[in-house]
C-alpha cells in the first residue's frame, strides 16, 4: 500500500481552522480575507474526490452523500434541538444577548420544536442558529455533490466512442462547472430564489461549481507546479479582492458579490493547496496536528461554537461582564475588535472539539484492546 496523500487533509484543516477565526470576530481585515475563499475550499477538496466511476453506480455515491452529510446533519441538529431550551435554563441561550445587531434568540414551543424535526428531515434546516450556525454547509455540499453528479451525466450523454474517457475528464467538467456559473449569474441577476431549498439556493449553486473546479484540478494535479512565487501571487490576488472587492459564499449575495468570488476563491484554494505541500513535506508534530485536524472537521463544525462559551466565561470574568452574556452569538461582542479574545476563541474552538475526538477515540481503542 502507498504512503497516503494528506495534502488534502492539511487544506481542510487550513480552512477549517479560518472559518473558525471568522466566527471569533477576528480583526475585521483578516475576516474578509478569510471569507474569500476558506468556504469554497471545503467544496474544492470534495470534489477533488468524485470518481466518473460514479456515473454508471449513483446509488452508491448518493449513499455516501447520506451517510457522511445527511445522516450526521440529522443526528446533530436533532440533539441541538433536544437541548435547545435546556440551553436557555443553563444561561448558555438568552433572551438579553444575542447578535451584535441586536437579534436574540427564544425558547421553543412544543409547536416550534415537531416543526423544526420536520424541517431538519425534509430541508435540512430547521437547526439552532446560534448553536449550529455553520449547519448550512451540510445541506450545502449535499445538494452540489448530487446536483453535480446530475449535470454531468446529462453533459456526458453527448459523448460516444473511443474519445469519451478523455471527454469525461476535460470537456464535461468544464461544461458543467460554466453551466453552474451560469445558473448563478442568472439567479442573483434577477434576485430569484430556489424556493425548496433553504436560503434560496445560491450557496448550492456556487457549491456545485466549486465542487467541479476540484474535480478539475484533480485531473490536472500531476502536471501542476507548486512554487514560492505562485502562492505569493496567488495570496496577493486574494488579498486584493478582499482590500476592494470583497465577497464570500453569503446565501444573500447579489450579482455584483456572485462576480466577485469565483477568482480570489481559486487563488485562495491554490495558495492554501501550495502550503500544504510545503507543510506536508516536513514531517512533526505540526504536520500530525494539522493531519488530524483535516480529518476530523466535522467535530468542529459541529461543536466550535459551543467550546466558544468556555471562552466566553473567561471574558465575563475579565471584564466584570453580566454573566448573561454567554449568550452573545457568535462571541461576546464587548471589546471584540480591540483584544485578543479572537485568538483564544480560535484555540478553543479548535481544540476542545479535538481533545474530546482524541481522547473518545483512546478510550474505545483501549476497551477494544482490552475485550481481545
Amino acid at each position: 500500500m502507498g504512503k497516503r496523500n494528506t495534502v488534502i487533509s492539511i487544506c481542510k484543516a487550513i480552512g477549517i481552522i479560518l472559518m473558525v477565526i471568522t466566527h471569533s470576530e477576528c480583526p475585521s481585515a483578516l475576516c474578509t480575507f478569510a471569507y474569500e475563499f476558506h468556504m469554497p475550499l471545503f467544496f474544492i477538496t470534495a470534489g477533488y474526490f468524485f470518481s466518473v466511476k460514479y456515473l454508471s453506480d449513483e446509488a452508491t455515491f448518493v449513499k455516501k452523500r447520506i451517510k457522511g452529510l445527511y445522516l450526521p446533519f440529522v443526528k446533530w441538529a436533532v440533539f441541538f434541538l433536544i437541548i435547545h431550551n435546556w440551553m436557555f435554563d443553563l444561561g448558555i441561550l438568552n433572551e438579553k444577548y444575542g447578535n451584535p445587531g441586536g437579534g436574540v434568540t427564544h425558547p421553543y414551543s412544543w409547536h416550534q420544536m415537531q416543526q423544526n424535526l420536520w424541517t431538519i428531515v425534509t430541508a435540512m434546516g430547521g437547526y439552532d442558529q446560534f448553536l449550529n450556525g455553520a449547519f448550512w454547509f451540510f445541506r450545502g455540499l449535499f445538494v452540489a455533490s448530487i446536483f453535480y453528479l446530475v449535470l454531468f451525466k446529462l453533459f456526458d450523454m453527448a459523448a460516444t466512442g473511443a474519445g469519451k474517457q478523455a471527454w469525461r475528464t476535460t470537456v464535461v467538467p468544464v461544461t458543467v462547472c460554466l453551466a453552474a456559473l451560469a445558473l448563478g449569474a442568472w439567479k442573483t441577476g434577477e434576485g430569484l430564489r430556489v424556493t425548496n431549498l433553504i436560503q434560496g439556493g445560491y450557496r448550492e449553486i456556487m457549491g456545485t461549481f466549486f465542487f467541479g473546479c476540484g474535480f478539475i484540478f484533480r485531473q490536472m494535479h500531476e502536471k501542476y507546479k507548486a512554487t514560492w512565487w505562485s502562492t505569493i501571487a496567488f495570496a496577493a490576488i486574494t488579498l486584493v479582492f478582499s482590500l476592494y472587492a470583497p465577497s464570500s459564499m453569503a446565501w444573500n449575495a447579489d450579482f455584483e458579490r456572485f462576480l466577485r468570488l469565483p477568482l480570489p476563491a481559486i487563488c485562495g484554494f491554490l495558495m492554501t493547496y501550495n502550503i500544504s505541500l510545503w507543510l506536508d513535506r516536513r514531517e512533526g508534530r505540526l504536520k500530525r496536528f494539522l493531519v488530524f485536524c483535516g480529518d476530523n472537521t466535522l467535530q468542529i463544525l459541529v461543536f466550535h461554537l459551543v467550546a466558544f462559551k468556555v471562552v466566553s466565561i473567561v471574558k465575563i470574568w475579565w471584564y466584570g461582564l453580566d454573566f448573561l452574556q454567554i449568550g452573545c452569538h457568535t462571541v461576546i461582542h464587548v471589546h471584540s475588535q480591540d483584544d485578543l479574545f479572537w485568538i483564544l476563541y480560535t484555540i478553543a474552538g479548535v481544540g476542545i472539539p479535538l481533545s474530546f475526538t482524541y481522547l473518545i477515540r483512546k478510550a474505545k481503542s483501549h476497551t477494544r484492546s482490552h475485550i481481545r
